[in-house]
C-alpha cells in the first residue's frame, strides 16, 4: 500500500498533525463486535475537526470567510479491526500543497499502538454558491504563509 498517500516537495513544510482519542462505541461495530467499515470516515472527520480548530481552519473558520470545503475524494485502507470499547487514537495529517484543495492524511492506532487504519481525503474549496475556487481563498493563503514560516 502506498504511504503517505501525497508526495510534497523536498522544501515543503512538514505536515501539521493532531491526535485525538475515543473509545470504540457500541452502535459502531457489526455482530462480529469489529467496528463496521463505514465508520472509519467519522473517525478521520474526529481528528480533521480537531486539527482545523486547533489551528483555526476550522469549518466555523471556513463558514465566516464564506467558503464551504467539501470533500472530494476518500480513501480508507484497512489493516487490522477496531473492537467494541476499545481505545483508539486518530491522527491527522495536513500535507502542504499550494493547490486549491486540502491533503488530508489519516492514522488510527489500537491501544498497543499498532496501525489499524489509514486513509486520506481531498476537501476542494468554493464559495457560498457553489462555485470552485481555483486558487487557495485569502484567508488560507495568510494560514499557509505561517506554517511555511513554521510560526504554527
Amino acid at each position: 500500500m502506498k504511504r503517505p498517500y501525497f508526495k510534497t516537495s523536498s522544501d515543503a513544510p512538514a505536515p501539521l498533525t493532531f491526535t485525538v482519542q475515543r473509545i470504540v462505541r457500541f452502535e459502531e461495530v457489526d455482530p462480529l463486535g469489529i467496528v463496521w467499515h463505514g465508520r472509519y470516515p467519522s473517525y478521520f472527520e474526529d481528528a480533521r475537526v480537531a486539527l482545523g480548530d486547533h489551528y483555526g481552519i476550522g469549518y466555523l473558520d471556513f463558514h465566516r470567510e464564506n467558503l464551504v470545503t467539501p470533500i472530494k475524494q476518500i480513501h480508507v485502507d484497512y489493516d487490522r479491526p477496531l473492537r467494541f470499547g476499545e481505545t483508539c487514537t486518530i491522527t491527522a495529517l495536513l500535507y502542504w500543497t499550494r493547490a486549491a484543495r486540502m491533503n488530508l492524511g489519516f492514522e488510527i492506532r489500537n491501544k498497543t499502538g499498532d496501525i489499524t487504519t489509514t486513509g486520506y481525503s481531498v476537501q476542494l474549496f468554493l464559495d457560498t454558491q457553489g462555485t470552485l475556487l481555483m486558487a487557495p481563498p485569502d484567508f488560507y493563503l495568510d494560514f499557509c504563509e505561517r506554517w511555511e514560516q513554521g510560526l504554527l
